[in-house]
């Protein structure tokens, strides 16, 4: 069985490394187009912050791909999918016959309709040499604007301010931070401790134009106010990279549409991680991409399992505050049920949603103390109806 594998992250090499546990003799083929051996994304922030020297931010020695017998072709792109002759075609014309093809392609940063990107000082954040060009920028330490008040904005943040420079600012186009993860309460909650360790915001805000001749000198917001930056940093979301897929025929909606078994609209084709979208969902979060690559390589082995879906799940740590989010945090309607704990004076803020007297999202802030727990409770569907007035003791 020859393996193609389109992508080295996460999804890519779970893949391959599943595979060849399960198939001693099967051909893994993967190319990507980076310059690194797989490292993990989270990695990024501990080296931006300083904290982690470059050599440690590889998963794996750089020998482990020669040993798993896994062929890693570096700085290759795909040029074409060509699934009726079942081959990939690479940069300089070379095609590649596969028996099945992963596609693990990723996904890229989402440029926000802002004028002035293309300036001098303007960094994404997605890829190694992204955080290298930034590390090699910041020298100079300038003032920093980032564009986003997510969970990577605030990741990015925080490890500026780790790494030593003092005049970080978060720009939110909505009303509070984590929007998608946290109610207003414990947004507010949250904001308070970053601020306390030396994070600026500017919440609901939205940047007109990057400033500057050339190079950045600032942001231009709509009501014309300007706030000074050397260096603007882009952290407003990501979007499936999905063009080679589409320009090959297969099913597309907001990624590449996959089945339980991860398998696209062509049978030799499958999909996994941030570029595949099951059930309607694109989920472009750790544990659904690890969960997709096992299942699709059981799958590629003729061991047949489903992918049911994954809770989503985020763990922020930032000003020593953990910060966790699970399933269902913002819900709508008048069947859900919220259950609320606060303790002020020791930082802590518990929430509950639940639906049916099933509980179905939490967010923990303050603590880790029994957040795998509840993680399973969610996971499980279990009814808590004789034990809901004391759960959250």
């Amino acid at each position: 069985m020859r393996v193609i594998i389109a992508g080295n992250g996460l999804a890519g090499t779970m893949v391959a490394k599943t595979v060849r546990e399960l198939d001693s003799s099967a051909e893994i083929k993967i190319f990507s187009e980076e310059s690194y051996h797989y490292y993990p994304r989270p990695n990024m922030i501990d080296f931006l912050s300083g904290l982690l020297p470059l050599e440690k931010v590889f998963a794996f020695p750089s020998d482990w791909v020669v040993r798993q017998k896994i062929e890693l072709n570096l700085n290759r792109r795909l040029l074409k999918l060509e699934l009726e002759k079942q081959q990939v075609v690479l940069d300089g014309e070379e095609n590649i016959p596969f028996d099945y093809l992963v596609l693990a392609t990723g996904s890229v940063p989402f440029a926000p309709p802002v004028k002035g990107l293309g300036k001098s000082g303007v960094f994404y954040f997605r890829t190694l040499d992204d955080a290298l060009n930034l590390i090699d920028y910041l020298q100079f330490r300038p003032e920093v604007v980032i564009l986003g008040g997510g969970l990577l904005g605030l990741e990015i943040a925080k490890a500026l301010r780790t790494r030593g420079l003092e005049k970080v600012t978060v720009v939110e186009v909505y009303d509070r931070l984590l929007p998608r993860q946290l109610d207003p309460e414990a947004a507010s909650l949250l904001r308070r401790k970053l601020e306390e360790a030396g994070i600026n915001f500017m919440l609901g805000r939205m940047v007109e134009e990057i400033i500057g001749d050339g190079s950045v000198s600032g942001v231009r917001f709509q009501d014309g106010e300007i706030k000074p930056a050397g260096v603007v940093i882009i952290a407003s979301g990501v979007r499936p990279r999905a063009e080679l897929a589409a320009e090959s025929g297969l099913k597309i909606n907001r990624g590449i549409v996959v089945d339980d078994y991860l398998k696209t609209s062509h049978p030799r084709v499958l999909a996994a991680g941030d570029v595949a979208e099951h059930r309607g969902k694109v989920y472009g979060l750790i544990p659904a991409a690890f969960e997709q690559a096992r299942v699709l390589a059981y799958n590629l082995c003729g061991q047949v399992k489903r992918y049911e879906g994954t809770i989503s799940s985020s763990t922020l740590k930032v000003a020593g505050v953990y910060v966790t989010s699970i399933g269902l945090v913002i819900p709508e309607g008048d069947e859900f049920e919220i259950l609320v704990k606060r303790e002020d004076e020791a930082g802590i803020y518990k929430r509950l949603v639940l639906k049916k007297n099933v509980c179905v999202g939490a967010i923990w802030m303050g603590t880790k103390k029994n957040v795998q727990e509840v993680a399973r409770l969610i996971q499980s569907g279990l009814d808590i109806s004789h034990f809901k007035k004391d759960i959250l003791e």
